[in-house]
């Protein structure tokens, strides 16, 4: 696939150096990702990827109300209180 007057090609336009060593690992380096997108490209495809199966809104649960911890009892230490919430400094 790759030999090395390639891979020198492609160093010169991707303004890299290599010595003759660097060179031989990079054409070996980029044979071995050539042939494995040979192998990706070859998986079959046929199927949506990433297909979300609508959601029926008639088989959620029905809500329920029941009565929370009363606000009296949660906000008795609070030290700063407005509006039956707690008061916190502003912090930037």
């Amino acid at each position: 696939m790759f030999d090395e007057k390639l891979t020198a090609h492609l160093a010169e336009l991707s303004k890299l150096e290599f010595n003759n060593e660097e060179l031989e690992k990079m054409t070996e380096d980029m044979t071995a990702i050539v042939g494995l997108m040979d192998k990706v490209r070859g998986f079959e495809t046929d199927e949506k990827p990433y297909t979300v199966e609508p959601v029926s809104y008639g088989e959620l649960r029905e809500d329920n109300y029941k009565a929370s911890y009363p606000t009296d009892n949660i906000l008795k230490n609070a030290a700063n209180i407005k509006n039956d919430s707690f008061v916190v400094p502003k912090v930037v």
